[in-house]
């Protein structure tokens, strides 16, 4: 038999920190920037704390509810039960449960909840109430409860994500209490493969393959591919990418502006592992030193097989930008040069970088032409997702663009820079430097449009806006890819073909 787990009781520590809560949350919404800049929006408020009335008549809407209450010998107990409500009296009433004893003088938590499965799957219309009282015997069995707390959540007044971060904060002081009552850190676990998975935010990798997949590409078009080297360009840059993510939220939650966003999203807010308590800050900074460590190491080794000052120079910048990006005293994402450093880093500096390791060093205008596309689509990703940030962003100090404009400038803006990597691209083919199979791109011009519809329509609303930031992302993986597809047809037609149909200046 597993040892009893001593909890604390209904009242005690949980309910001071759960009551310190509801007290101090109506207080942390954004505060105003002092700036003629437009201001961010409030992030959504937390709705205020209901009355013990109130509470009683939201319970009143039960029947039946589930009674809970730690038993004498230490076990905590749920129990569904019929209850009789009475808001007059300030209590609630129920005949005590068939098969289990309620001391007199018992803390009991009763609570009477919600919820609709949707035909499509999941959940809607979630609501519970939780009221809590001393049990009090009557006559024939019967307990009543003299209600001293409630606490009430309707997920149309506060959506579950929102109302999930609102808690972290007493979810933290609840294992930190825990940790030292056992003696031992407690916290939640997740497996080692899932916890690097999110730590690492391994999905956003499209970002960095595809600029470097692309400049392999333009590399094999003009002759010069060889396959290790780009095997070894392929992780080392991996390995940046997972570094700089890890980083990223290191120095986010050090300046308080992942703490501070009470609407994250899958695609924004970070990875989230260390308000949810799942790592140390100390182990994700060491995450974040050895997925350097293991881009250092494979820099050095494709220096010493294809090294050119070229390439030292390149790194250089993609190492730098990668750095500065949150770190003090640069912090260039706080001072909305974020989406700059992006295009920067994933165009540009990853494309060429991929270039010069096959061309041992020689530059190339075509491979700088394709990176265009490729840097502003980027930017995008992290532009939009941006801007569901903006209350916990600009409480931080992080003045991104979306803090700093307004939402007509950032529909414009994103509007010009997905306008421009199509034009960049139709300009590029039609001087002659780009093959023609790379117009292919715009094919992917409805689902800018598509974009640009899910901005107007959902520009305040965090998680409506979901499906846009996933659309976006989708844009910059499709012209990514479509672009690499014309590279394939054109590499295909000049190895088995061997003439240049593709190519206006042949």
């Amino acid at each position: 038999m597993s040892p009893k787990m001593r909890l604390p009781r209904f009242g005690s520590m949980a309910d001071s920190a759960d009551a310190e809560v509801q007290a101090a949350e109506p207080t942390e919404s954004a505060a105003p920037v002092e700036t003629p800049e437009p201001a961010a929006p409030a992030a959504p408020p937390m709705p205020a704390p209901i009355t013990i009335g109130e509470g009683l008549a939201r319970l009143a809407q039960y029947p039946r509810a589930v009674l809970s209450w730690v038993a004498e010998d230490g076990y905590p107990v749920n129990v569904d039960v019929e209850i009789e409500v009475k808001p007059g009296e300030g209590g609630v009433r129920f005949d005590e449960p068939a098969g289990f004893h309620v001391a007199p003088g018992t803390r009991v938590a009763i609570t009477g909840s919600h919820i609709r499965p949707l035909p499509d799957g999941g959940f809607g219309e979630r609501r519970h109430v939780t009221v809590w009282g001393v049990a009090a015997a009557r006559p024939r069995g019967r307990f009543a409860v003299n209600v001293a707390r409630v606490w009430a959540w309707d997920e149309s007044d506060l959506p579950l994500p929102a109302a999930y971060e609102r808690g972290l904060k007493k979810a933290r002081r609840y294992f930190e209490a825990l940790s030292v009552e056992r003696g031992v850190r407690v916290r939640p676990r997740l497996s080692t493969r899932l916890l690097l998975f999110r730590a690492t935010r391994a999905p956003f990798l499209s970002a960095t393959l595809a600029p470097v997949l692309l400049g392999l590409a333009v590399a094999a078009r003009v002759g010069v591919f060889d396959a290790v080297t780009a095997v070894i360009t392929v992780v080392a840059a991996s390995a940046v990418h997972l570094g700089l993510n890890v980083a990223n939220d290191v120095f986010d939650t050090l300046q308080g502006a992942d703490d501070a966003n009470a609407t994250p999203t899958k695609f924004s807010g970070g990875s989230r592992v260390l308000q949810n308590a799942l790592v140390t800050m100390r182990e994700m900074s060491m995450l974040a030193i050895g997925c350097y460590a293991v881009a250092a190491v494979l820099g050095l080794v494709l220096l010493v097989m294809r090294g050119s000052p070229a390439l030292v120079v390149i790194a250089a910048i993609g190492f730098f930008i990668s750095l500065a990006y949150t770190m003090p005293p640069l912090k260039l994402v706080y001072r909305g040069l974020g989406e700059i450093a992006t295009a920067i880093g994933f165009g540009p500096v990853m494309l060429l970088g991929a270039y010069v390791v096959q061309s041992r060093g020689s530059l190339s205008l075509e491979a700088f032409l394709v990176s265009i596309p490729v840097a502003l689509l980027v930017a995008l990703i992290l532009y939009v997702n941006e801007i569901p940030d903006r209350p916990g962003d600009a409480q931080a100090g992080k003045r991104t663009l979306p803090v700093r404009w307004s939402k007509a400038a950032v529909i414009r803006g994103f509007d010009l820079a997905a306008g421009g990597s199509f034009v960049s691209v139709a300009v590029s083919v039609a001087v002659g430097l780009v093959p023609i199979p790379a117009l292919l791109v715009l094919l992917a011009i409805p689902l800018a449009i598509r974009v640009h519809g899910g901005l107007v329509t959902f520009y305040d609303n965090p998680y409506a806006l979901m499906s846009t930031m996933a659309a976006n992302i989708q844009l910059h993986m499709n012209v990514s890819l479509l672009l690499f597809v014309g590279y394939l047809l054109t590499i295909a037609d000049q190895t088995f073909l061997g003439r240049w149909p593709f190519l206006w200046s042949a």
